[in-house]
């Protein structure tokens, strides 16, 4: 499936009806899911973040975009944030199978219909941009909406689609393509907005002015200011005052968390806000933010404390969230903010008590069964790993393994993660496969059709437990080397680890082998059936291997 995200700002952050009617003009445009919607009364401003496949998003931001305009009437709009029309901003950022190019082909498109239906002046920006000087969003939203009939008239600033005149109702709006942004502020433990300002400029990549003894701007012959060069690449920030909590705040938007992620962000402004007599007092997410975002700065943060970034994601996440002080303001929902969560759907079964499992394991149905019960073997067998990697690192003693013990658990976690998945991608392969038998056969097209589900359902049911058995070739070779390396009192739970995932690998063989039976494509029986029975050999030899480990040393 493609998926891409749209991120559209909507210049009213204080009217909850009008907001609401916004988000509902998109969860009813059909076949995208709306993720978040952030408010906020300082800024006067939403940032709604919805995701689907291009062409149900394409149409969700056209209504999105319609209704503002029908809400939101911008003659009397005031605000924290620099904007400049009821629907501000609206980004396409691919997340999965979509390029930049279309995303930006996407931009275009929605400009073209906006202007032209909707008669507001459209601006492209960033991906989509058709000139340069139109890259930068503070550029193009440069002067405001205050500013913009003036700027309409000039040559240079003709919109891109739509009428060159002025629309007092909805202004303009900015529609563009570009890779994900995260909204990130720092909030300060000062009510003073020029400390977040100074703040801002000396972290944001285009820097601060510099200033004379008397505080006036240097300028070079040419009139233009001289200027200070920021800290950080992809960094756009300014400060303002938050009434409502009483503090200030640096507002940053982070183009490319890759190069500049949040976690460097924030230490930099600790540091600042420290030499200025000022203190952060934690900070705060608007919008959504990627999984990897999150999980680099739980690992920095850790690296800062000398312990093992080897730990769960759920650990990663969490110490993230303590060390940047995302609940400062309030609660930081990981489900709710971290869009890889938003996009996840949590199997039935591991969602499950091990109690409930075993219950509907015990039932008389066919589902789960031992393709789910080997998958989660082979889970707990990479949870056992990573628990000897994290027992290790830090040991006295143990102080020449303490890197590969955090690669060992860091790679068993991910390990872990995926065969959880497996045990509720294995019951549903196998109800797919029911499903096809269930088919009607009454007529020759209809047999034929369903034959074809049934070899299709069977090979995506062998396909299961066939990636099931090639992941427990890399766990079986983990728990060998936390059996060699780990803490020696923990060697029988690595090789308790070693056993789990020998039983996750043999009741994978078992199921590709039951499934092949079934299928017609004896090219694809035959390939399957030698790279099963390798894998089978491979994980074996591993096993044994930490198993006479084990016993030599209990002699």
């Amino acid at each position: 499936m493609k998926l891409v995200e749209c991120v559209p700002n909507f210049s009213e952050g204080r009217d909850a009806a009008k907001i609401d009617k916004i988000a509902e003009a998109i969860r009813s445009s059909g076949g995208v899911k709306l993720l978040d919607v952030d408010p906020g009364r300082d800024t006067n401003r939403t940032v709604m973040t919805f995701v689907g496949e291009p062409e149900p998003v394409l149409a969700a931001a056209f209504v999105a975009i319609a209704r503002a305009a029908e809400l939101i009437d911008m003659a009397g709009h005031s605000g924290a944030h620099p904007r400049m029309g009821a629907t501000d901003v609206c980004p396409f950022i691919p997340v999965r199978g979509v390029t930049m190019a279309e995303c930006a082909e996407l931009a275009r498109r929605l400009g073209e219909r906006v202007g032209r239906e909707l008669g507001i002046p459209v601006y492209l920006y960033e991906e989509a941009a058709a000139r340069p000087e139109r890259r930068n969003l503070a550029d193009v939203r440069a002067g405001e909406y205050e500013g913009l009939a003036e700027k309409m008239a000039h040559p240079d600033w003709r919109p891109d689609y739509g009428p060159a005149e002025f629309n007092p109702g909805a202004g303009a709006t900015v529609i563009g393509a570009r890779e994900f942004l995260i909204a990130y502020n720092v909030n300060l433990n000062t009510r003073d907005p020029r400390l977040a300002n100074e703040i801002a400029g000396r972290i944001r990549e285009t820097g601060r002015p510099q200033k004379d003894e008397q505080g006036r701007i240097i300028r070079d012959a040419g009139g233009e200011a001289l200027r200070h060069p920021g800290l950080f690449e992809a960094c756009k920030a300014v400060g303002w005052y938050m009434e409502d909590f009483g503090r200030a705040q640096i507002s940053i938007n982070l183009t490319n968390y890759k190069i500049t992620p949040p976690h460097l962000a924030f230490e930099a402004c600790c540091r600042i806000a420290g030499e200025m007599g000022a203190r952060v007092t934690g900070s705060e997410l608007v919008g959504l933010i990627p999984l990897e975002a999150m999980l680099e700065a739980g690992r920095h943060f850790l690296r800062r404390q000398g312990k093992s970034t080897g730990v769960s994601e759920a650990e990663l996440v969490h110490i993230a969230v303590l060390s940047l002080g995302l609940n400062d303001l309030y609660p930081f929902e990981a489900e709710k903010k971290i869009i890889e969560y938003q996009l996840r759907e949590k199997g039935p079964l591991v969602s499950m008590t091990l109690g409930e499992f075993a219950r509907v394991l015990s039932s008389d149905t066919p589902t789960p069964g031992g393709g789910s019960v080997a998958a989660l073997c082979g889970a707990l067998s990479g949870a056992l790993t990573a628990m000897v990697g994290g027992v290790t690192h830090g040991k006295r003693g143990y102080e020449d393994h303490f890197a590969e013990m955090e690669e060992i658990g860091t790679a068993a976690h991910a390990l872990k993660e995926e065969f959880l998945l497996d045990v509720d991608r294995d019951t549903a392969a196998f109800n797919r496969v029911m499903e096809a038998f269930r088919l009607p056969k009454k007529s020759e097209p209809e047999k034929a059709a369903r034959q074809a589900a049934i070899e299709e359902a069977t090979r995506g049911a062998t396909l299961v437990p066939l990636a099931v058995l090639r992941r427990c070739l890399p766990a079986a070779q983990l728990a060998r080397k936390a059996v060699q390396l780990g803490n020696k009192n923990s060697i029988s739970d690595a090789g308790v680890a070693a056993l789990a995932v020998r039983t996750a690998a043999e009741g994978a063989y078992f199921n590709v082998c039951i499934n092949l039976g079934g299928l017609g494509d004896e090219g694809f029986r035959e390939e399957t059936r030698r790279e099963a029975v390798q894998l089978r050999a491979g994980i074996e030899q591993e096993v044994q291997a930490s198993i006479r480990l084990v016993e030599e040393s209990f002699a």
